[in-house]
């Protein structure tokens, strides 16, 4: 089967690294953040469980042309849609378009419904289709006239990872949390502190790698309802990974936040996510932020201050942050931000710079290596 797995903008590296981990593939292609390959329903598994930068893992059932609703039409119907789905299938319908002729997206819904529900009368012998059952994700996506019709295998998407139900001021998702871990050149052995932590999602990320526990260890994905073998095999998969986890490892992961009820929040993800006697949580302004480690790794999301009566304090922060790692021995510091002149307000010019999108907001991220370059910005 073809799979399809998603991946936010700029973090598309991150998941090709992770995904030549699972299934040995190298140089695969991202186009649009759309990552294809070849695999089966253990890769399906395995992609679902393992994936922890990634949004989605969806099987692509119908590629066609159409330039016309009677042409997307017959193109859906002629899908083989009794393969994939029983007799009472729910059937959720979502579309995407971009430069083609058809771009209603209420009416692609529409029609790629009606055409499903019609092969699947014709093939099951049925007048209605009571929909009762597991849940089917279809997406039409449709780019320059030409369709793919996916089934999404993940369901809720992969950043829900069963410890975050409770959410602060501007959350960053558990998938891009992973992906500005990946980027940075921290590893287990070295000491990690997020200056603002928030609700804590850096942090529990990077426990989570450390201790080597799955990102979807403790959540359901819309695959498992659809067989008893795809659950069979699930179970399997995940089974061998409970063995690998490393429980015993110690680590040196901290959180710091001015903010009490983030910190209460961070605390409670933690102990949902079952690493809660792993990480240091404690109310810290930034300022006052020290270690008696002589090396390690900042990763932080500060505040943006997307509001212009903010700025004068925005501007303030950041260049207290940049003195707080400054007077820091052999640290590496890693920052997702939207303002623009985060270097010249941190008092440096970064190594690295990564465009990557937090939701629909572009931010930078920027990487800061324990050596500092010779050309220093202004202030």
């Amino acid at each position: 089967m073809k799979i399809c797995v998603t991946t936010a903008s700029g973090v598309e590296a991150a998941t090709k690294r992770e995904l030549y981990k699972i299934t040995g593939i190298k140089d695969l292609a991202a186009i649009d953040g759309r990552i294809t390959f070849d695999g089966d329903i253990e890769t399906v598994a395995k992609c679902n469980l393992y994936l922890r930068t990634a949004n989605r893992v969806e099987i692509i059932v119908g590629e066609f042309k159409a330039d016309d609703f009677d042409k997307l039409f017959d193109g859906i119907k002629a899908i083989p849609w009794e393969e994939y789905m029983p007799e009472d299938a729910n059937i959720v319908v979502s579309a995407k378009s971009v430069m083609s002729k058809l771009f209603a997206y209420s009416a692609i819904q529409s029609i790629t419904k009606k055409a499903i529900c019609e092969r699947l009368k014709s093939a099951y012998k049925s007048i209605i289709l009571t929909e009762s059952g597991s849940r089917y994700k279809v997406e039409t996506a449709i780019r320059k006239d030409m369709v793919t019709v996916s089934i999404d295998t993940s369901g809720d998407g992969l950043h829900r990872r069963g410890y975050r139900g409770l959410v602060g001021e501007a959350p960053l998702k558990e998938t891009l949390a992973a992906a500005l871990i990946d980027f940075s050149v921290w590893n287990p052995s070295r000491p990690l502190a997020d200056l603002f932590c928030g609700s804590g999602t850096i942090p529990i990320e990077a426990c989570l790698i450390a201790l080597n526990i799955p990102s979807g260890m403790n959540r359901e994905f819309d695959f498992l309802g659809w067989s008893d073998k795809n659950r069979e095999i699930f179970d399997k998969i995940k089974e061998d990974a409970r063995g690998k986890i490393e429980y015993d490892k110690e680590v040196r992961i901290s959180g710091f936040d001015i903010d009490e009820k983030q910190l209460s929040l961070a605390r409670k993800h933690a102990s949902l996510a079952g690493v809660a006697e792993k990480i240091h949580f404690q109310r810290k302004d930034m300022r006052e932020f020290s270690s008696r480690f002589s090396h390690g790794v900042i990763i932080s999301n500060p505040p943006y201050g997307e509001r212009l009566s903010e700025r004068r304090e925005i501007e303030k922060l950041y260049r207290d942050y940049g003195k707080v790692v400054r007077s820091l021995d052999e640290w590496c510091c890693y920052t997702l931000t939207s303002v623009d002149d985060f270097e010249r307000l941190f008092g440096r010019k970064a190594d690295k710079k990564r465009k990557i999108y937090n939701g629909r907001l572009e931010c930078n991220y920027y990487s800061m290596l324990a050596s500092p370059p010779k050309n220093m910005p202004k202030k």
